[in-house]
């Protein structure tokens, strides 16, 4: 049952992951075609969206790989503090 629970967090993961990388520049340069077609603009405006939607991308792809960096680390044990001893003088 843990492998089960071990294999559906990956696949959530790796959807989340394609989604903030992939998304971003799509939906940048459809917003960019769109404004090209309703205002009249030169094409110099699919290339703004397409350097922001790649900007988003990588902004995301950065925050996504540290997260999963994170997860992936052995959680840090807490030290505790010697024992007190009354002999050490």
């Amino acid at each position: 049952m843990k492998d089960l629970y071990d294999a559906a967090r990956h696949l959530v993961w790796l959807t989340q992951f394609g989604l903030s990388v992939v998304l971003p520049p799509v939906l940048l340069l459809l917003g960019a075609v769109w404004l090209r077609k309703q205002f009249g603009l030169g094409g110099w405006v699919i290339l703004v969206g397409f350097a922001l939607g790649m900007v988003a991308a990588i902004g995301s792809l950065r925050s996504s790989l540290k997260t999963i960096e994170r997860q992936g680390r052995a959680p840090k044990k807490k030290q505790e503090p010697p024992p007190i001893s009354f002999n050490q003088h």
